[in-house]
């Protein structure tokens, strides 16, 4: 009997029922769950670091999306707040379509 003690996507419970077996869950608090978003969010990215082809680390990245979704909710914000402050940090900053990759920097003295 496998033991994950991991948050989990809502439909996995009756996924796991359909499947024959059983399974037992708690629903986290908020705290708790804030907890275990962040703990998932590192598992996702670990895994995304591992994946060996694009079909796989699109998948990951769908998985960190959904994250983003639920850590936004855990700040009580939404997706579309932290969409709003990607753009304004991009318009600051700029984004990374050009890749620069910053060896050094140089002062003048």
């Amino acid at each position: 009997m496998p033991v994950y003690n991991k948050l989990v996507r809502d439909n996995i419970p009756g996924i796991i029922r359909k499947s024959g077996s059983n399974c037992e869950t708690v629903t986290l608090g908020k705290e708790e769950f804030a907890v275990e978003v962040k703990r998932k969010l590192r598992e996702e990215m670990e895994e995304y670091f591992m994946a060996d082809n694009d079909s796989h680390s699109l998948e990951e990245l769908a998985d960190l999306l959904e994250l983003v979704h639920a850590a936004a909710e855990t700040h009580g914000s939404s997706f579309a707040e932290i969409e709003q402050i990607r753009l304004e940090k991009k318009k600051e900053r700029g984004g990374f379509e050009e890749r620069i990759f910053l060896h050094k920097v140089i002062d003048n003295e």
